[in-house]
């Protein structure tokens, strides 16, 4: 049995809606190998906006305060 590599996975793709984003093959939507359901998978950025990667546990709060630092001796 052979391992594919990981893909990186894109940020902002050009057409998401051509793709199904359920699995690590990234299918076309016409032709899905996974069975990953009658419908595919659609990526962040359609359901969230371009801004999708402000959402979630890896988001950086605009609120949270800097690091406290040592003042230098």
């Amino acid at each position: 049995m052979s391992e594919t590599p990981l893909r990186r996975f894109p940020l902002h793709p050009a057409h998401p809606e051509r793709i199904c984003w359920g699995c690590h093959r990234y299918c076309p939507a016409d032709a899905m190998r996974c069975g990953n359901g009658s419908e595919r998978t659609q990526h962040p950025a359609e359901v969230l906006g371009d801004d999708w990667m402000d959402f979630g546990l890896d988001a950086q709060r605009a609120d949270a305060a800097p690091p406290a630092t040592e003042p230098a001796a």
